[in-house]
């Protein structure tokens, strides 16, 4: 396992097929978790494009179909040691979030990264951010 073997986050399932769904009406899409109050600390779908990405923010991983997860960086501070999975759960999230209208809302479930994990990921390079190159 090389240090680009380590995924920061990843998805379920039923969260690659909302992916599909939602992809299909809006185009493709990107998550920003920004930590903030409310339902700021869920992960929220957009459009691609259509939330800008601060240079501070990290990019934690793309998931299916190329998608980007984003992270606010206080908020990657205090995830940096999860691993994250992106999963849907039924309900109503943010009115911001394309899945609101679905009855559905997106969630991260975490667990700490093995002390392997953390050697691997110590050792390669930081996490992108909204400042580097696209």
């Amino acid at each position: 396992m090389t240090a680009e073997g380590v995924a920061r986050v990843g998805l379920t399932v039923p969260a690659a097929e909302l992916i599909d769904r939602l992809t299909a009406v809006h185009g493709p899409v990107m998550f920003h978790q920004s930590g903030g109050c409310c339902d700021g600390s869920a992960p929220m779908c957009y459009p691609r494009g259509e939330f800008r990405v601060g240079a501070a923010d990290v990019l934690l991983g793309r998931l299916h179909g190329g998608t980007p997860f984003w992270m606010g960086a206080d908020q990657y501070a205090r995830w940096r040691h999860t691993h994250l999975t992106v999963d849907v759960v039924p309900g109503r999230g943010s009115g911001f979030s394309l899945e609101a209208p679905e009855g559905v809302r997106f969630l991260v479930r975490s667990r700490l990264f093995s002390a392997a994990e953390s050697a691997l990921l110590a050792a390669g390079p930081p996490p992108r951010t909204g400042a580097g190159p696209a």
